[in-house]
């Protein structure tokens, strides 16, 4: 049951630019990976890979670049250059806030 208050945060959830942009790309394949790479300072496609690698985890590097343009573009990382081609992402504070919560929830999901 929908608590009082709770259906208007939902809907501005929905509605509102910014919350649902990140809500639409929360919902995109290794969204989620991705924001814990960054908090893992893995934002670089190497580290990334191997990272994935070690764990049994597969990320390809057109879905690591994809995802991580659309988190730069939400303000969550900013994208630094290592060279002309090359770039490595690192988190912004609303990124970091972003990672922290997701741990938060998966804490409290699994007992």
């Amino acid at each position: 049951m929908v608590k009082s208050g709770e259906e208007e945060k939902i809907k501005n959830i929905l509605t509102d630019p910014k919350l649902s942009a990140i809500k639409a790309m929360l919902e995109k394949d290794h969204a989620i990976d991705c924001i814990f790479l960054l908090h893992m300072n893995r934002g670089k496609w190497k580290e990334a890979k191997e990272f994935m690698r070690e764990n049994g985890l597969t990320l390809s590097d057109g879905t690591f670049r994809a995802r991580m343009i659309e988190i730069t573009d939400l303000g969550l990382a900013e994208s630094k250059r290592i060279d002309p081609l090359k770039r490595y992402y690192v988190p912004t504070e609303l990124g970091e806030k972003i990672a922290k919560l997701l741990l938060e929830f998966f804490d409290k999901i699994n007992p």
